[in-house]
């Protein structure tokens, strides 16, 4: 059965693109922990990220690294963060989170809550500064 996340990178669930290539795709976290978050996922669906072929991984890491770029230029912020957590959705994923602080990257305090039009403008903006 396909992911969450396999749904999204087919269309069947609409999201908030940031940016794509032939491999990977990445998208706003709808429950984010901060303005920006989004999520870095490769389009083979493969549930943990350390299974994933060298090669890919390392892929991944240098696609993610220019998404957070895109971000820095979007969301005022010191740093992107990121991080790996995989329990949520079977299917490798990394967390990039625009932060000011570390406490900003800490999973169980409470999400942003952010309107449909701040996550479209926040959405087009960085997929606008991916380019």
């Amino acid at each position: 059965m396909k992911t969450i996340f396999s749904k999204i990178i087919d269309g069947e669930i609409p999201c908030y693109k940031v940016a794509e290539d032939d491999r990977f795709f990445a998208f706003l976290d709808i429950s984010p922990l901060s303005k920006g978050h989004t999520l870095v996922v490769p389009k083979q669906e493969v549930d943990y990220i350390f299974d994933l072929p060298e090669t890919d991984l390392a892929d991944m890491m240098l696609f993610a690294k220019r998404v957070a770029a895109a971000l820095q230029k979007t969301v005022d912020c010191k740093r992107i963060g990121v991080a790996v957590i995989g329990l949520e959705v079977p299917h490798a994923h990394i967390h990039l989170i625009p932060i000011q602080a570390e406490s900003d990257m800490i999973f169980s305090k409470p999400r942003v809550q952010l309107s449909p039009d701040e996550m479209s403008a926040i959405a087009a903006k960085a997929a606008e500064a991916f380019e």
